[in-house]
């Protein structure tokens, strides 16, 4: 068994890692659109557009999901679910001029997306810059 422990992991013998969970604000309506605009102006905001289905999605969000480190005080982080709320992630394309790609991330400020990224670079995003 020691190859197959080695390979797949032994929940008996390895302490398993806890990734905090994120403060995650679900984007749901297009009202909240004009709200992360309006609180931009404050402190940044990142929007991560996510497909359900699609596992290159699923792999940037728990990537990203283990470096990201900012508190909700410092940000705040919207996540989108695409297949659910296909008429907001147009309309978020529309207001902060951005192509539309998934997975995604956007950071807006000011009232504009400052940075947006996809797919693998999305984990080049260092969210502590934006602050």
């Amino acid at each position: 068994m020691g190859l197959f422990n080695s390979l797949f992991g032994n929940s008996n013998s390895e302490e398993k890692k806890e990734t905090p969970a994120l403060p995650w604000i679900p984007l749901t309506s297009l009202d909240q659109l004009e709200e992360i605009s309006k609180k931009s102006n404050g402190k940044p905001q990142f929007i991560f557009k996510h497909s359900t289905t699609c596992g290159v999605s699923r792999m940037a969000i728990n990537a990203f999901k283990s470096q990201y480190n900012l508190t909700k005080e410092q940000a705040d982080l919207y996540y989108l679910d695409l297949h659910s709320y296909r008429e907001v992630s147009n309309e978020a394309g529309y207001k902060f001029q951005v192509m539309h790609q998934s997975p995604q991330l956007l950071v807006i400020k000011n009232g504009i997306a400052v940075a947006s990224a996809s797919h693998g670079s999305i984990n080049d995003v260092e969210a502590a810059k934006f602050l």
